[in-house]
């Protein structure tokens, strides 16, 4: 309708404004302001438009925090010995249970991902075996693995990621859960940074099928002898091809989970 047109063209006039037509034939106008609108304005302008004389009414707009809404939304992921959980869950973790927060946000890994529960529960496997020594997570996102390492073990931890905004975020989330002395997170593409040499015991990489083919050789060289990685980010029909290049620089299979087509791959250098 050209009246909604004319309102959004207006400056000042209202944040948003729509039309609808209604089954007598007639039209309704709906319109948003930032404060109380200026109900003299409208019927100028639709005077000006229409030729007609509306009749508007006005209400106030109940203040809703749409982030925290959302967030409410989230319910808390168990995935192995790992409770993740927002803000608005703090204090209900199961017993037995280690809690993460993270809340959403600008990075990948809040553990509602099925890759994410996947590595976690991996992890848990892992340390039903021992206790790694040195730890990275290789594209860590909001860096939910290296913290889960860091609160598991007590031991420092590297987070890299290429994105600095993710870097940011995962150090953040480390503040959070109080783990900040234990989580280096640096910005650093692949494994050609100096400081991500190794070698580990251990390195999360969930990332995607290509890239984490292509990591295969710089893995092989930086993982100690017995040490693991876990693999996520693949699907069902990708994993043959991952653990043929894997094969190829010393890797063996030694655990595997799927969740709705995505698939986690614990591999041990030999």
């Amino acid at each position: 309708m050209a009246l909604a047109e004319a309102v959004m063209e207006r400056e000042g006039l209202a944040v948003s404004a729509s039309a609808y037509e209604l089954p007598d034939g007639g039209w309704t106008l709906s319109a948003n302001c930032d404060g109380s609108p200026d109900v003299d304005a409208f019927n100028a302008l639709a005077r000006e438009v229409t030729g007609a004389e509306p009749v508007f009414e006005t209400a106030p707009v109940p203040e809703i925090d749409w982030v925290r809404k959302s967030l409410e939304g989230l319910r808390p992921v168990r995935a192995g010995r790992f409770w993740i959980h927002g803000a608005h869950d703090t204090g209900r973790a199961p017993p037995g249970t280690i809690p993460i927060l993270i809340d959403a946000g600008q990075a990948f890994g809040t553990g509602h991902h099925a890759s994410t529960a996947l590595c976690l529960e991996a992890f848990t496997r892992v340390l039903r075996e021992g206790r790694p020594g040195k730890v990275l997570d290789l594209g860590c996102g909001s860096g939910v693995l290296a913290i889960a390492a860091a609160k598991a073990l007590r031991r420092p931890v590297i987070a890299s990621d290429i994105d600095p905004v993710a870097v940011e975020v995962a150090a953040e989330n480390a503040r959070i859960n109080g783990v900040e002395r234990l989580v280096k997170a640096v910005v650093a593409d692949g494994m050609g940074d100096a400081r991500l040499r190794g070698p580990y015991d251990l390195v999360f990489a969930n990332i995607l099928a290509e890239p984490l083919r292509r990591l295969a050789p710089a893995l092989a060289r930086q993982i100690s002898p017995g040490g693991a990685v876990i693999l996520s980010g693949f699907l069902d029909e990708q994993e043959t091809r991952l653990v043929s290049a894997y094969g190829r620089h010393g890797f063996a299979p030694k655990a595997k989970a799927t969740r709705v087509g995505w698939v986690a791959l614990t591999l041990c250098r030999k």
